[in-house]
């Protein structure tokens, strides 16, 4: 692909835009493709996660359906003011829950180009086409800061790093990208360096330059940055120059840092099987010291491209991922969330396209998969960009590092983009918008196990993990507890003694996010064992239990 097919126009169009004993009984073979999940720190078993639960007997997992909060927790600034998000708050960006405040980075979209950008940021817009540049001045950037006390009443405070219109009264990043969207951001407390200690990886736009401004690229990609307090950035590379990149996340896993994001068509470096088109599909880029990016990917997941090869590529007509992975690192355990974007005919009106988010789980930040094949998590119509009289416009929900544990809720901010494709200008200044939105769950409720329907008891047991020397606490998140029986077995699935029959545990906590098992006795005896938990369900009378994580916690 030319560099010429890369406009803006047609950038802006595809970003703006996841009973136990016999059922166990011999299965001591899979110890070889198991390694017992390390000791060390709190690990957190999800009901989703079929890696770190494996087996089920007589049990269904329900998932989590959101709450969503009606009204956008941020709005762009007024059309008819200056501001730089006069136009739109897309959420390709960050919420971080940092001390007693709450962050969040976002991109901005203004209509009408600001005539104080440096001659150098006038330069990359120089060859911008006339939808953007002439009849319809329409721009990505810049990323801007938000901030509030509870998550819900945000603020836009005045950093004074940008003169834009001829007022630093505004909430913009000074960066030196004129066009920018993704503002991807980490607090890295692991980092010894305190001018490191906030990261951000974001996309920009250098295509439009003229002559092209060389260190930047020909093609959109990303660039690293560095802060030490997160609102003073220092770009300390462009790691994928020339490679198409357009983020949907960046996180810390197990001690490496990962960018997500989707990749379209052969021309980018990645195809479909037997070297076919492929439409939008998440790949991930790793790197063990943010600064060194080796260049290969992985892919992170994709949907099923079509049997009929004459009809794959990013136009196709069939359900693709959008924007790649918006995932969360738990620390032993990775929640994402992905676009299932259900395209259109771009010839018959881009205005077609909606978007709906899946749920994914990981285990090595990479690699997700579908706790549930094909469920939508969240569906636009339950999170609808805010409509407009006389209009019925499609929501493109849109991901990126959005979920946070705060307190007893996983929240998830998210970023509804208001599509006007295939209105005329007029329309689309009208009513192009980007909000920011939030669903919540009970902490770690993505997803439960519970009784099939007229089985009256059942069964789930995890993988095995190695019981450190101080031992360590189970709990449960969990409902009905009365009716939940906690066993430990060995790798092989044997009863280990002193906890299981007669002195299976207990939980003295009937419903909650935090329910402790307790035991007859000192699990610090079993120090250096490997055991796995094996939890029996039973229906009570009027209810039946719930499980929705596992979490082991050192004993302090």
């Amino acid at each position: 692909m030319s560099d010429s097919q890369f406009s803006r126009r047609q950038w802006l169009a595809t970003t703006a835009t996841t009973s136990a004993a016999a059922l166990l009984a011999g299965q001591s073979h899979l110890r070889a493709a198991e390694r017992p999940t390390p000791s060390t720190g709190e690990k957190t078993f999800l009901a989703i996660d079929d890696a770190s639960i494996p087996f089920r007997k007589n049990v269904t997992l329900t998932i989590a359906q959101p709450t969503v909060r009606d009204e956008p927790v941020l709005l762009p600034g007024p059309f008819e003011s200056d501001a730089p998000d006069n136009l739109a708050a897309h959420f390709y960006g960050t919420v971080l829950h940092d001390g007693e405040k709450f962050r969040m980075w976002y991109y901005a979209c203004h209509w009408g180009i600001n005539p104080d950008w440096s001659p150098r940021m006038m330069q990359q817009i120089a060859k911008s086409p006339s939808y953007f540049n002439g009849e319809s001045p329409l721009f990505q950037g810049p990323i801007c800061y938000a901030e509030s006390d509870d998550g819900i009443e945000w603020t836009k405070p005045a950093l004074g790093q940008v003169l834009f219109k001829g007022s630093r009264e505004n909430n913009a990043l000074a960066l030196p990208h004129t066009v920018v969207s993704g503002a991807l951001v980490i607090k890295d407390d692991a980092d010894p360096d305190p001018a490191r200690r906030y990261k951000m990886t974001y996309q920009f736009f250098p295509d439009q330059s003229d002559p092209p401004i060389e260190e930047f690229g020909r093609m959109p990609s990303v660039a690293t940055a560095i802060s030490p307090d997160g609102i003073n950035w220092t770009v300390t590379g462009i790691p994928f120059r020339n490679q198409f990149v357009e983020p949907s996340s960046f996180i810390k896993h197990d001690g490496q840092y990962v960018i997500h994001y989707q990749v379209m068509e052969r021309s980018l470096g990645y195809a479909a099987e037997g070297g076919s088109p492929c439409g939008r599909t998440g790949v991930a880029r790793l790197s063990s010291d943010f600064d060194h990016w080796p260049d290969v990917l992985a892919e992170s997941f994709a949907l099923a491209e079509p049997e009929d090869r004459s009809i794959r590529g990013m136009s196709g007509v069939y359900d693709q991922v959008h924007l790649g992975v918006g995932a969360v690192s738990l620390g032993n355990v990775c929640v994402g969330l992905y676009g299932l974007w259900h395209n259109a005919d771009f010839a018959k009106g881009f205005a077609d396209i909606s978007c709906d988010f899946g749920l994914l789980v990981s285990n090595d930040g990479l690699r997700f998969r579908e706790p549930v094949k094909g469920h939508r998590f969240l569906r636009r119509e339950d999170s609808l960009a805010t409509p407009v009289e006389g209009y019925d416009f499609n929501t493109v929900l849109c991901q990126a590092n959005g979920i946070l544990n705060v307190g007893d809720e996983t929240r998830i901010y998210h970023g509804r983009w208001r599509n006007v494709g295939g209105q005329n200008l007029d329309e689309v200044l009208k009513y192009y918008s980007g909000e920011v939105a939030l669903a919540t769950i009970p902490r770690d409720r993505w997803g439960g196990y519970s009784l099939i329907p007229d089985f009256n008891d059942g069964s789930i047991c995890t993988t095995a993990i190695e019981v450190p020397q101080d031992g360590f606490d189970i709990v449960l998140n969990a409902d009905v507890t009365h009716g939940i029986r906690p066993e430990l077995v060995d790798e092989s699935f044997h009863p280990v003694a002193g906890f299981s029959g007669d002195d299976a545990g207990t939980c003295d906590v009937e419903n909650g996010l935090d329910c402790p098992i307790r035991w007859k006795n000192d699990i610090a005896s079993l120090t250096g064992k490997t055991v796995r938990l094996l939890l029996h369900i039973a229906r009570q009378v009027s209810t039946t239990p719930s499980i929705y994580a596992v979490y082991w916690r050192p004993t302090v």
